[in-house]
């Protein structure tokens, strides 16, 4: 009786569990149950593509493929499965063999499991998946697999199954060109999920207009919902919803890779005789401030942007700023021009190479006398160009100064970009009217010095840098079109006018940039030669010196502005010696390039001697 009664209840008690179950609770369970067998799949964009101005491929994505080995398959064939997929892996043949040996491994319900999963690789490109699989149905056993009987037939054959790609792609990002112009491209990396925002995995851009441009790029993922078997298989019938991805936009640069490899070719060339720290060099059009090249040395390949360091990585033309030397003395005797402060004609005493200012020597590298306003330019007198600025007096000078774009950064579309150094009028010594108009207690960067060179060169406008040109969809439609934007008039046609033959002769047999001198094309520019503060006591490091030539061409109808900048060359220091034959090279190559039409040869100096203006 007693054992009927416990059975009763038992049931009584099951039946309790299955309404409270299946009644009471059904929403929550089958809420529950649906939950385990949906998820939602996150679909990734295709990265977009940058490309040069003429539609060379700089960035793009590839299919990349995870390949991954079931040890349980292979029997003892592991190495000859190793040798054969070795070299599409780019691994080592011994290494891969270990790697596909059987491993049996106990599971936390204390079962005896066998590894059916190894991965081999990440990353691999589509064609060398391929390769792989071509490798696979060429193996070679050593016997006549299809004279077997079918159960050792079936196993050879699993043999080549055994090594499987994940069915889930990856994207690998590509530089087709290597390390060419790595520093305006940039690379991208695996994305931080906490610093980011965005809750799921994969790339975004770390430097350079991957970064910069990186949402641009990277598109808009997808996303569906689906409802699996108990095999985790997709019901295709019961998706719910299906949201496609939108790829990334395509960057149409302004730069020409053509011209980018002439640059970086000739500061290979300037690298390889005068071993500086660093060189770097910009060639723009001061019609419009597109930038043509940007080029730095040391470099970096962003394909394997691990394997450098950050000073390599350093896009110098942008993050870096130096006392600019002689290449500033452009600044005052333009706007002193400009203010009719002083005329070409007029001319000032360079008391023979030493004048004593505010309790300081201020020297020239040559005893001059009385020398024109276009003599001081020509032959890069500090003495001179500081007697000119003081006709233009401090605060013009400051103004001319922060109107050419320094002390502010360009805008250009490129992370690290600093504004350099530019002190406020109220902040100057008595000395610094004397020192700041040949580029001393002043910073700048090479892109900054680039720019205003530009604006003498083009009528006297100072253009904000372009670097991308347009932005396209996959399927070539332009979506976003950048145009030329000129930041402000800073001096008149006439005065750029006047620079500009004035910096001719720069380049004429009397000037400091003979070496720069073109046959087929006038060049008009300017050298700078400066000794480096030292970063431990004031003053300046003996034999440390930043050196570089900024010049344009055709002079009267400029199309290409260059600009070569070296950090502590050996082997001479003079702009003229060292940047000048860089530039000459790089001016040269560009121009037959592009198909520039020759001009008149430069002519000699020569004008008349007026009167003698004195201080």
């Amino acid at each position: 009786m007693l054992l009927v009664s416990l059975i009763t209840a038992g049931y009584v008690g099951l039946g309790v569990r299955l309404v409270d179950i299946q009644v009471l609770q059904h929403d929550k369970h089958a809420a529950h149950a649906l939950d385990n067998t949906r998820r939602k799949v996150i679909h990734a964009s295709r990265r977009g593509d940058i490309l040069d101005t003429r539609g060379t491929v700089l960035a793009t994505s590839r299919i990349a493929k995870t390949v991954c080995a079931d040890p349980s398959l292979m029997g003892n064939h592991q190495s000859l499965v190793a040798r054969a997929i070795a070299p599409f892996l780019r691994r080592d043949a011994a290494d891969l063999a270990k790697r596909m040996q059987r491993r049996v491994y106990t599971d936390a319900a204390g079962r005896q499991r066998e590894d059916k999963h190894v991965v081999l690789a990440r990353k691999v490109l589509l064609e060398d998946w391929q390769g792989i699989t071509n490798a696979l149905a060429r193996l070679d056993f050593g016997v006549d697999v299809k004279s077997l009987p079918r159960k050792e037939r079936l196993g050879y054959y699993n043999v080549r199954r055994a090594v499987f790609c994940e069915r889930v792609d990856s994207q690998l990002r590509v530089y087709p060109s290597g390390s060419l112009a790595a520093h305006v491209t940039g690379f991208v990396g695996v994305r931080d999920l906490e610093d980011s925002g965005v809750p799921v995995a994969g790339l975004e851009g770390k430097h350079g207009i991957e970064r910069m441009l990186d949402s641009e790029l990277e598109g808009v993922r997808g996303w569906s919902e689906i409802e699996t078997d108990r095999r985790r298989r997709e019901v295709v019938a019961f998706r719910e919803y299906d949201v496609k991805p939108r790829d990334g936009l395509n960057v149409v640069l302004t730069l020409d890779a053509n011209v980018q490899y002439i640059a970086e070719k000739a500061l290979e060339t300037l690298c390889a005789k005068h071993t500086p720290a660093s060189a770097c060099a910009v060639v723009v059009d001061p019609r419009t401030g597109a930038i043509l090249g940007l080029a730095n040395r040391p470099t970096f390949d962003p394909n394997q942007p691990g394997d450098s360091t950050a000073a390599n990585r350093r896009n110098r033309v942008i993050t870096d700023s130096f006392e600019p030397g002689s290449t500033f003395k452009i600044v005052a005797v333009s706007g002193a021009l400009n203010e009719h402060a002083v005329r070409l004609t007029d001319r000032f005493h360079c008391e023979n190479g030493r004048y004593y200012f505010a309790g300081k020597v201020l020297r020239d590298h040559h005893a001059y006398g009385p020398m024109s306003v276009r003599e001081i330019i020509t032959k890069s007198s500090n003495i001179g160009t500081a007697k000119v600025a003081m006709k233009l007096g401090a605060h013009r000078l400051h103004n001319y100064i922060s109107e050419l774009g320094f002390g502010q950064r360009s805008g250009v579309p490129l992370p690290g970009e600093v504004r350099g150094i530019l002190h406020p009028v109220s902040r100057w010594s008595k000395l610094s009217i004397s020192r700041i108009p040949m580029g001393h207690e002043i910073a700048a960067t090479p892109l900054q010095l680039t720019m205003a060179m530009s604006a003498m060169a083009n009528g006297g406008n100072l253009m904000r840098p372009l670097l991308v040109d347009r932005l396209e969809d996959r399927d070539g439609n332009v979506v976003m079109q950048y145009k030329p934007t000129v930041v402000r008039k800073v001096i008149g046609d006439e005065t750029a006018q006047q620079m500009v033959k004035t910096l001719m002769t720069v380049v004429s047999e009397e000037g400091t940039a003979r070496q720069a001198r073109l046959e087929n094309y006038a060049v008009a520019g300017k050298t700078g030669t400066a000794q480096k503060p030292s970063k431990t006591r004031r003053g300046y490091e003996a034999g440390k010196y930043f050196s570089s030539f900024i010049g344009f061409l055709p002079a009267e109808a400029p199309r290409l502005c260059i600009g070569v900048f070296v950090d502590e060359p050996n082997d001479g220091y003079y702009g003229g010696v060292v940047a000048g034959p860089a530039f000459k090279v790089i001016a040269e190559k560009s121009a037959n390039y592009l198909g520039l039409e020759p001009s008149e040869p430069v002519e000699s100096l020569s004008e008349r001697k007026p009167r003698v203006v004195s201080r």
